[in-house]
């Protein structure tokens, strides 16, 4: 998660002390890690208000739950596993109250500012289709591909097997290439443009 500059305190170090009722010490982990929470909680709701509400509560639970901290694993995995529960708690609840309109949807910063337009807008397309997966699917794809997660810490913050997380995996990318595939040809059947499904004929391999 965070980074640790020259000087500072480890994370080991300041979750003993903020176990032990150190409430500066917390303050220095919440802030360290925040902005990998809040992008976390971003990148599975889609939308900045939503992000910034689980982002709190994540923090708030964190605070609760430090004195129960014991160092069984790092304290990033214990806080992305706290961070990851959250949002999956609040997709939840808001499948059963109102799904989010496409229009409240707000694109992640995957690519660079000096990208082709198309280029962006299928990266778009991509992470929603990837948020419209079965829910173990879309959490084993936004750790592995959106988090940068191995397969095994995508495991530890879902809690379960490796194995499970590289089955999720896989079976999310045959159902994303075969969306891919059909909305690449309807893209280019629609605009007559042979040369679109040629362009984005490379998103089909990052599936592969």
């Amino acid at each position: 998660m965070g980074g640790v500059l020259p000087g500072e305190d480890g994370d080991s170090d300041l979750a003993q002390r903020a176990a032990a009722g150190d409430r500066a010490a917390f303050a220095t982990l919440a802030a360290r890690h925040y902005d990998r929470v809040h992008a976390l909680a971003w990148r599975w709701c889609g939308a900045r208000a939503e992000a910034e509400d689980v982002a709190q509560e994540t923090m708030e639970k964190m605070a609760r739950g430090i004195r129960g901290f014991r160092g069984d694993c790092a304290f990033s995995t214990w806080a992305y596993r706290i961070a990851y529960t959250t949002a999956v708690d609040h997709l939840r609840a808001r499948a059963r109250i109102v799904p989010l309109a496409p229009s409240q949807m707000q694109p992640l910063a995957e690519g660079g500012a000096d990208d082709p337009p198309e280029d962006v807008a299928m990266n778009s397309a991509l992470w929603r289709a990837v948020r419209a997966l079965p829910e173990q699917q879309r959490d084993a794809v936004l750790l592995v591909y959106g988090e940068d997660m191995s397969h095994a810490e995508a495991a530890a913050t879902m809690g379960c097997a490796e194995k499970t997380v590289s089955w999720h995996v896989h079976e999310a990318k045959k159902r994303l290439k075969i969306l891919l595939e059909a909305l690449i040809a309807f893209a280019a059947s629609l605009l007559g443009l042979a040369l679109l499904a040629q362009r984005f004929g490379f998103w089909l391999g990052r599936l592969a």
